[in-house]
């Protein structure tokens, strides 16, 4: 066994309520209810439809998974499917240069109560999904190497299904490994026009990771040197590169630096919408006539260089296209799940306006992300006079933290079409103190979720 696998394992059996910082509770608290507002809105989307069908009929005796908001079971991989696509579906949930940690959380939910698990021991797993996250995601570096955040949510779902199910550090590592050398997803996922696949990438990785815990705790032994040995990650992708001390080893607890998301678009796509809000309270938009936007390195490569992102035929490419949404906000003021229908991202109208958009990536820009997230918006007029604006790190940055009252908004306007006003207050209020939940108090918890006003 290689030192980093060994090191991943010993923190995913050592992590203990009682020694969380209160700061890593509250976020933990704050990502689950912000995950679950995402899944609830989402939970009639493509890809868990077709999860559905396939998952029905299949629940195992042994570790039965729940499917969240659908009141069903199945096998704990094909239920980690279903709930970690509908997190996943809007891209609406958390976010970390390199990701999205919470894709993690749909395993947990469902194999929570398989597990005997209690609203403690949900947070603990959370915790060390989210710390793995981040650090494998800013060491490896994969992005930039064209390879996707699959790999750091399969690690994150292995590690903390294992601890759900009290794992030893020797079974801990076993999970790790099978995932390790069998989860290296590429990121084509996320180029181009974009497909439903974009939405549902993660929950298969989610899905593998579970399935690797399961495998590990029957006996399945891993490659030996995963991360360190000949053909590992080390010698194929990334080169040696050094993972920061984990909160066990002295380091400290980063689960709070994930951010969240106000609006209903990718992250890279936050700034744009307060941007666009700033330039319309500036200028009406039938009296532009150029605009244009100086990015950092990941927005322009993920939202807008390529030609799709001006005529985007798919709802997830409209989700990851700059012109889109910035025109978007500039004609109606303001950016909703409806604006992702094929109607409005299909308009015709819509297309001038977004032709008039010029990307760039800057430098001044670029060098200050990820500490300050901004843009560069220079804005030409019919009489030839011109707005300059340079908005910097949108709400749900670091920087700029979402409040709990922020989280509640968006939870119930995001939830209360789906649930109406009554169920949605009840949800919040009781998963908002699920970190007191028993391990029969959790059950509940889930139960609540199924659709039934």
């Amino acid at each position: 066994m290689d030192n980093l696998t060994r090191r991943i394992a010993g923190f995913a059996a050592e992590v203990k309520y009682n020694q969380l910082p209160q700061s890593a509770v509250a976020a933990a608290t704050r990502f689950i209810v912000d995950s679950l507002a995402c899944a609830i809105a989402a939970r009639d989307c493509d890809s868990a439809k077709m999860g559905l069908r396939l998952a029905r009929g299949a629940a195992p005796e042994r570790f039965p998974g729940r499917i969240i908001c659908h009141g069903e079971r199945a096998s704990a991989e094909s239920a980690t499917f279903v709930n970690t696509a509908m997190i996943r579906n809007l891209d609406f949930n958390d976010e970390y240069p390199g990701g999205h940690p919470s894709d993690c959380l749909g395993a947990f939910l469902a194999i929570a109560e398989a597990a005997n698990a209690d609203g403690h021991r949900l947070i603990e797993s959370l915790v060390i999904a989210y710390e793995l996250f981040i650090r494998l995601s800013d060491a490896t570096g994969l992005r930039y190497k064209g390879w996707d955040q699959g790999f750091a949510v399969g690690i994150g779902t292995a590690a903390g299904v294992g601890h759900l199910l009290n794992f030893s550090p020797e079974q801990l590592a076993q999970a790790i490994a099978i995932v390790a050398v069998a989860n290296v997803p590429m990121r084509n996922t996320r180029a181009g026009e974009l497909s439903l696949w974009k939405g549902a990438a993660t929950a298969f990785a989610a899905r593998n990771g579970v399935f690797a815990a399961l495998l590990a705790g029957e006996g399945m032994s891993g490659a030996d040197k995963p991360f360190e040995g000949k053909h590992g990650l080390w010698d194929l992708i990334t080169g040696p590169f050094e993972l920061q001390a984990l909160p066990t080893e002295g380091g400290p607890y980063r689960a709070p630096e994930v951010r969240l998301k106000y609006w209903p678009v990718e992250y890279n796509g936050q700034l744009p919408v307060w941007g666009a809000l700033e330039l319309r309270a500036q200028a009406d938009w039938r009296a532009l006539t150029d605009i244009e936007i100086g990015v950092y390195t990941f927005c322009y490569t993920e939202i807008g260089s390529e030609p799709e992102k001006w005529d985007p035929k798919t709802r997830e490419t409209a989700d990851h296209s700059l012109p889109y949404i910035f025109a978007k906000v500039l004609v109606d003021g303001t950016i909703s799940l409806a604006a992702f229908e094929e109607t409005a991202y299909g308009d015709p109208a819509l297309r001038p306006l977004m032709n008039k958009i010029r990307v760039y990536l800057d430098k001044e820009v670029d060098a200050i992300y990820p500490k300050t997230i901004s843009m560069k918006i220079k804005a030409t007029k019919n009489d030839r006079s011109v707005i300059n604006l340079w908005p910097r790190d949108p709400l749900g940055h670091v920087n700029r933290p979402m409040t709990d009252e922020d989280v509640q908004k968006k939870f119930i306007q995001t939830v209360e079409p789906v649930y109406g006003r009554d169920k949605t207050a009840r949800v919040f209020e009781r998963w908002w103190k699920v970190k007191d939940a028993s391990t029969e108090e959790l059950g509940v918890l889930l139960a609540l979720l199924d659709d039934k006003r």
